[in-house]
């Protein structure tokens, strides 16, 4: 049943979450992005401000992880300090068989953990012993098992471009693109644990058989950490990935109530910069905050457009108004006025009409790009005159198509009769003159 609530929760969750084409194209970054794949989504709005090679599959790293995580959360999230699990050592050899400088939470071989110290240790120095361990639990001793678990909700969620070979991204086949890890943080943020984690720049590690006292883990994610180099303070949390000579971040950022995620893949490191990705994330937020703003893009108060209407004494025409400022993403330097409106009204409106009544719609467009449509109201009551009403459908009653074929109908068949009549006349007269019909 928990599945079953968790999979109608997320068809809900997705319906809000696949963006949509950019509200403004032509505003770029004014720096160059090195990252080899962004996105980056209003989510107030669901319009992307930002992306480059969104759809590129890309080796996923670390982000391999939020996948581990959505499913611990979707199955245990009311049983994180209640459950505890025992790290089993082939996990170590599959580790070690991979490479050497894993990143690690320093869980020992054979040590026991709740699943929320798991879930910290994988979110903030992304333990890959930790997604092991949680992959081994869930998958019943089957790593193999749990990796089809991935896989398999990654398509439920909609990934398209989205494989998964291990619980924990260190397999370069691992491979993900920026659009479907965008999916994967929205999904991960609906979790209340997991956004508290991701937010969390230190966690205590309670004490255990190889740790005779607690000890601290720290998050990768240096954006959140007060005083590091790319701190933002905007920055909620997010989650880190790294292999060869390049790191990818994808994370969420809130502002005077506006709300982004982003992600960047694949950014170079260098050898002054050992975090280009939260860099490069910080830079690109800097200018998506600085250039966008989610304002009413109408005036409900002020009217945007007037019809005819008929059958009235009242008035001439009918103001309309919108039915809502429609908040949406805009450009902060010209914004409402760099929209475009196109209406959908008809040629005039017939009385009676209240004050109030949908009559049309108008659609607004950036850049030749649809951001939204609202419906317009009928301003004014206008009451209908009858004498005028009246005279109007007698009018359109003569000169309709029905009562034209009716007159004709008639003329053809009064042609007809006189035909006739003329016809009988002519026999009669001539059966008259004929000086032999009495002989017949």
């Amino acid at each position: 049943m928990k599945q079953i609530l968790s999979a109608l929760f997320a068809a809900l969750l997705l319906a809000a979450m696949f963006a949509l084409p950019a509200a403004a194209e032509e505003a770029q970054p004014s720096f160059e992005v090195t990252a080899e794949a962004a996105y980056i989504v209003n989510t107030d709005t669901n319009l992307v401000v930002y992306e480059k090679n969104s759809e590129t599959p890309m080796s996923a790293a670390s982000l391999t992880k939020l996948m581990t995580m959505i499913l611990l959360l979707e199955n245990y999230q009311d049983q994180l300090d209640t459950v505890t699990v025992t790290a089993p050592g082939y996990i170590y050899d599959l580790i070690w068989e991979q490479t050497q400088n894993a990143s690690t939470a320093d869980i020992w071989r054979g040590e026991t953990h709740t699943l929320r110290s798991l879930l910290y240790a994988m979110e903030l120095p992304s333990g890959n012993e930790a997604a092991y361990i949680v992959a081994d639990y869930m998958g019943g001793g089957s790593i193999d098992s749990f990796v089809a678990m991935m896989n398999d909700e990654a398509a439920r969620i909609g990934c398209t471009n989205t494989v998964f070979t291990d619980p924990c991204g260190l397999d370069p086949g691992n491979t993900t693109t920026a659009r479907d890890a965008y999916l994967l943080l929205r999904v991960a943020m609906s979790y209340d644990a997991f956004v508290q984690a991701a937010g969390s720049a230190t966690y205590e590690m309670p004490a255990s058989s190889h740790h005779d006292a607690p000890y601290t883990i720290l998050a990768s994610d240096k954006l959140i950490v007060s005083g590091s180099s790319c701190y933002r303070e905007y920055t909620q949390g997010g989650k880190t990935g790294s292999l060869d000579n390049w790191q990818s971040f994808a994370g969420w950022h809130t502002q005077d109530g506006e709300t982004y995620v982003s992600v960047v893949l694949h950014v170079p490191k260098t050898d002054t910069n050992s975090y280009p990705a939260l860099t490069e994330t910080a830079d690109l937020m800097d200018w998506a905050f600085q250039t966008y703003t989610v304002a009413p893009a109408l005036d409900s108060t002020q009217p945007l457009t007037e019809l005819p209407i008929v059958y009235s004494t009242q008035a001439d025409t009918v103001m309309l108004y919108p039915a809502d400022d429609m908040q949406t993403l805009l450009p902060r330097e010209g914004g409402s006025e760099l929209t475009q409106k196109t209406f959908q009204v008809p040629d005039r409106l017939t009385a009676p009409i209240r004050q109030g009544d949908v009559v049309g719609t108008v659609t607004l467009s950036i850049d030749g790009v649809e951001i939204g449509t609202v419906d317009l109201l009928a301003g004014s009551t206008v009451d209908r005159n009858e004498v005028l009403y009246t005279m109007a459908r007698v009018q359109e009653f003569f000169s309709s198509t029905y009562f034209k074929v009716v007159v004709i109908l008639t003329m053809l068949v009064v042609a007809v009769y006189i035909f006739l009549w003329v016809v009988a006349m002519l026999f009669t007269i001539i059966r008259a003159g004929d000086p032999n019909r009495h002989r017949r």
